[in-house]
């Protein structure tokens, strides 16, 4: 016993020794201060998956499984090349295989303008490239791409997923109710094919997204619409091909970039994102004592803690998000606030309570939504109280309406070979059993809340941008919009990415355009220990290495099987 209990005591003494040892080499590399040689190019690798912002004690997420970008940072770093003389230029890695939406990508290409315009290259270097892609490195002065690399270029399209049939085959089944006809979520479950709302729904948004796309290649390579159709026609190209057709500047390897680049000198000098973070805009003349805060909300909403789910993933909880909103509006320094939405939805409970916190924020400071690549449903809702709402052109907003529902799941436990029975005292009390359905009175009594509940939403929606309840119900019941779609029918103020919601912050706060400001993001990562003795911080790393897996890793995988060629020596049975 002796023996085992002195063996397992040194074993927790090793481990803390190795957790200690391991902060400190972090904290260490945290803390150095980089040196930016003259002449430098950053690299920017946009590859895997792409949030926002940094997830809850990603900190930790990046010892054990590897750190994704993030477009703040991206964003950031490009913001500061702008006025860095040491930087001779940037380079964009790039690959099909890429979680950036639409409106990130046009964010991203924003900030190349300005790179751009502040007199510096931005060339792109890819290994897979596709329509989507396209949109990103067709605004780099130049792409080159060597000569066995992938590349397609396909129209849009939109595929739709039902699990009726499941549900039916597992004997589940549905008490839902929706509101109303173009919420198409619901018709994962009730229908087996799109509706013609859904379908109609679907086929504006292709229209404003093809129009945004085809006008976007023509200001940056010259394509007219019809060559882009014929490229769609051709599908796939060889690198030859794609040089000959002007999508790419050239066939070249990683290391020709570097020598081409590097020019008489030795070696070619680098920075990587990690490394330029760490240069503060103070260092490079970009701070000021006045200070803006951009507030981050990412993820489906729902509970009360922020954190990471390892199958849904970025989830918001409200009182995460509230409390960094409240931080940002007592702080004396901040003039304006600007909170920063990517979400597609979720509690309705939730998303009320964040909307709530935005009012009571925008009542003592000017509060400015900045909509990334979808602020809808939930998201839209936690948004429409700020003092001005901007998206990105090809930001997802909208879909006001709602889902409720239970589900039966008898059928399922009988397969099984369980049972329940039940005992009670007082009327309702199964109503929200999941052993039975609603009763005809339930249901109507059901539906009858569900619409209080949503009428109410939609009347206050109506009251904060300024129209009636009938004008705002023709753009409800689920109908989802473009940026620019949603600021032609009033849903939001105006259409641009974070630069132009600092813009618009400067102005409501009076601030004049030479006075320089401080940019300040809230929630503010967490080191090492802090993550380490925060509640939950290795179950957060757990959960965190799981979604990462399963977004990046498994969708690689995913995407290499089916997409690229394969050559493989055919399996061999040796004894």
């Amino acid at each position: 016993m002796k023996s085992f209990l002195k063996s397992f005591f040194a074993s927790l003494l090793a481990i803390a020794v190795v957790i200690v040892v391991i902060a400190g080499v972090i904290a260490s590399k945290a803390s150095d201060k980089p040196e930016i040689e003259d002449g430098s190019w950053l690299v920017i690798d946009l590859y895997g998956g792409i949030t926002e912002y940094s997830p809850p004690s990603n900190f930790i997420g990046e010892i054990v499984g590897g750190k994704g970008e993030t477009l703040t940072r991206i964003l950031c770093n490009l913001n500061k090349v702008c006025v860095d003389d040491r930087i001779e230029g940037v380079i964009f890695k790039m690959s099909a295989s890429n979680g950036a939406g639409r409106a990130m990508l046009e964010e991203m290409r924003g900030a190349i303008k300005k790179v751009q315009a502040s007199g510096r290259k931005v060339y792109g270097y890819s290994d897979s490239m596709n329509r989507h892609t396209y949109y990103l490195a067709a605004a780099c002065d130049s792409l080159f791409m060597p000569s066995t690399a992938y590349m397609n270029f396909l129209g849009y399209s939109v595929t739709t997923e039902h699990i009726k049939g499941a549900l039916e085959k597992l004997h589940i089944k549905p008490n839902l109710h929706r509101i109303k006809d173009y919420k198409s979520a619901a018709e994962m479950i009730v229908r087996e094919d799109m509706s013609k709302h859904s379908r109609e729904n679907k086929e504006w948004m292709l229209e404003e997204s093809w129009e945004l796309y085809c006008t976007a290649r023509e200001e940056d390579r010259g394509f007219t619409e019809e060559q882009i159709v014929a490229a769609m026609e051709k599908a796939l190209f060889s690198i030859e091909d794609a040089v000959e057709d002007g999508f790419v500047d050239s066939m070249m390897y990683w290391d020709e970039l570097v020598e081409m680049l590097k020019g008489e000198e030795e070696e070619l000098e680098t920075v990587s994102q990690a490394t330029y973070a760490k240069v503060e805009p103070k260092e490079l003349g970009m701070g000021g004592d006045k200070k803006i805060a951009v507030v981050h909300a990412q993820g489906m909403i729902g509970g009360r803690k922020s954190k990471i789910d390892p199958m849904f993933g970025l989830l918001m909880g409200h009182e995460s998000v509230n409390a960094q909103l409240r931080k940002a509006r007592k702080d004396d320094d901040v003039v304006a606030v600007i909170f920063r939405v990517d979400s597609p939805g979720g509690e309705s409970l939730a998303s009320d309570m964040i909307g709530h916190e935005v009012a009571v924020t925008a009542k003592e400071k000017p509060v400015i939504v900045s909509m990334v690549d979808v602020a809808a449903s939930g998201g839209y809702m936690i948004s429409y109280r700020a003092t001005k709402m901007i998206a990105d052109e090809m930001t997802v907003t909208g879909s006001i309406g709602s889902i409720n529902a239970k589900f039966n799941m008898t059928g399922f436990y009988e397969m099984l070979g369980i049972t329940h029975d039940f005992a009670s005292k007082g009327p309702r009390a199964l109503m929200f059993s999941p052993f039975r359905d609603f009763t005809k009175e339930e249901r109507k009594l059901f539906e009858a809340e569900h619409w209080r509940g949503f009428n109410q939403w939609l009347q206050d929606v109506a009251d904060n941008r300024g129209m009636t309840f009938e004008e705002a119900e023709k753009l409800a019941h689920g109908r989802v919009w473009t940026g620019r779609q949603g600021m032609a029918n009033g849903l939001i103020d105006g259409t641009g990415g974070l630069d132009s919601a600092i813009g618009m912050a400067r102005e409501l706060a009076g601030i004049d355009e030479d006075e320089k400001i401080s940019i300040v993001h809230y929630p503010v990562p967490k080191s090492f220990f802090e993550s380490l003795m925060s509640g939950g911080g290795f179950s957060t790393a757990a959960r965190y290495v799981v979604w990462r897996f399963i977004q990046d890793d498994v969708s690689e995988t995913w995407d290499m099987v089916t997409n690229r060629r394969m050559n493989m020596m055919p399996e061999m049975d040796i004894r």
